[in-house]
């Protein structure tokens, strides 16, 4: 039995609690290693190859990863606790002395062709750290469930990305005065092996892709991308969806429109315009393209289940971010919410990236706590401390992340 059907006689909500604990070991079978592409393939200790093994496997045709909280505890994300978030599978071509990026679209004054090591050499080079946050990262707590991957907490990173600005690229190419959009495309394989299909091509409009920080990026943290997150380029959109930062990326077309693209349309990356009922059928014209993501934070250390003597300090942190804000703060709660008092926060390194924060709380008397903490952006919202508007497709979960703490002698 491979893989894919081991896993289909599973309810996903089983499946993802068991990897929890048993890291897949149960679940599935040594997998057998042939072909050269990382898409259709588990390595024999049933692990994503080049991931650090406690990655939680949610999918695996496509792969799809999420990080559990206190593998996060670092300021700067390193790429084996990066999630991962496919659409389709792997390229299995991707040398990069025959990498090339074309730019097109309607809306292209000179449309033109790059190779990888044009790019390099002939535009300004920029490292930034900059979030990735999947849509969907909290999709498990929406109730009634929305389809899709049952991400929890850690479907969010912040590594430090090397690359040009997409800006340079574009304005070297021309934009027209009827440009709103761009959309990219990239090498990746749809899932039905259709040369003819595409598994996903998105975009921003031309104000975030004219920003500073959006980056085409072929390293990480001071090293090639891993293959599995886009080798040898990719987007790098920080603040929205990181759905719109394509991996594998060949192709960017310049639009006089809305990107419409594979995941573009319909109700892909998209919520109500309106707060609507939980359960409710929504139209598609209806839905809203998600852009800045929402205010959130989250708890690195102690993982859930610490404890703690009676009178004894323990120390927290973690991160917080805002899409394309800042954080003004970050506060805590032991007392479900009733009080909250303030936390240590620290400027972001740059723009859209991520800020650490950090405390230290002593626990009187014995028994159980929640640690609860919440964010607040520079336009002064807050996290909310419950699940916020539901939405059909489970994206934007920005609830306040809580621990678990025993307090006992």
């Amino acid at each position: 039995m491979n893989v894919s059907e081991n896993i289909k006689t599973w309810n996903r909500r089983r499946f993802v609690q068991a990897a929890a604990l048993t890291g897949l070991s149960s679940l599935v079978p040594s997998a057998v290693l042939s072909g050269k592409h990382l898409g259709d393939l588990m390595t024999a200790n049933q692990q994503i190859p080049g991931k650090h093994p406690d990655l939680i496997i949610l999918n695996d045709r496509p792969w799809n990863a999420e990080t559990p909280a206190h593998l996060l505890d670092q300021e700067v994300t390193s790429m084996d606790r990066l999630f991962v978030r496919n659409n389709g599978l792997v390229p299995e071509k991707t040398d990069p002395e025959l990498w090339t990026l074309e730019i097109d679209g309607e809306s292209a004054i000179k449309p033109q062709t790059f190779t990888l090591n044009q790019l390099k050499s002939e535009f300004q080079h920029h490292s930034l750290q900059l979030v990735l946050e999947c849509g969907g990262n909290g999709r498990s707590e929406f109730d009634p469930p929305a389809k899709g991957n049952q991400w929890t907490t850690g479907a969010v990173g912040a590594p430090k990305w090397t690359g040009i600005r997409l800006k340079d690229v574009l304005e070297r190419v021309g934009i027209k005065d009827d440009a709103v959009y761009i959309g990219y495309y990239g090498k990746d394989r749809h899932l039905s092996g259709d040369p003819n299909k595409v598994p996903i091509s998105r975009g921003v409009p031309m104000s975030k892709a004219l920003e500073d920080e959006t980056l085409i990026a072929w390293a990480a943290n001071g090293e090639d991308l891993p293959l599995m997150h886009g080798f040898p380029l990719r987007l790098v959109i920080g603040g929205w969806p990181a759905s719109t930062s394509g991996k594998w990326l060949n192709r960017i077309t310049i639009r006089n429109q809305i990107h419409d693209g594979a995941k573009m349309t319909g109700q892909s990356y998209r919520v109500p315009c309106e707060p609507v009922a939980p359960g409710s059928t929504v139209p598609d014209e209806q839905m809203c393209i998600i852009e800045s993501m929402p205010v959130k934070s989250i708890i690195t250390y102690p993982k859930t289940g610490a404890m703690v003597k009676p009178g004894k300090s323990i120390r927290f942190s973690g991160h917080a971010w805002a899409g394309d804000h800042s954080v003004k703060s970050v506060a805590y709660s032991i007392d479900y919410g009733v009080n909250w008092s303030p936390l240590a926060v620290d400027p972001p390194v740059n723009r859209l990236s991520w800020q650490h924060w950090r405390g230290e709380v002593k626990f009187e008397k014995p028994g159980y706590y929640e640690f609860w903490v919440r964010a607040t952006d520079d336009l002064g919202s807050d996290q909310p401390m419950v699940l916020p508007g539901w939405n059909p497709r489970g994206y934007l979960n920005n609830a306040c992340h809580r621990v678990a703490i025993k307090v006992q002698s």
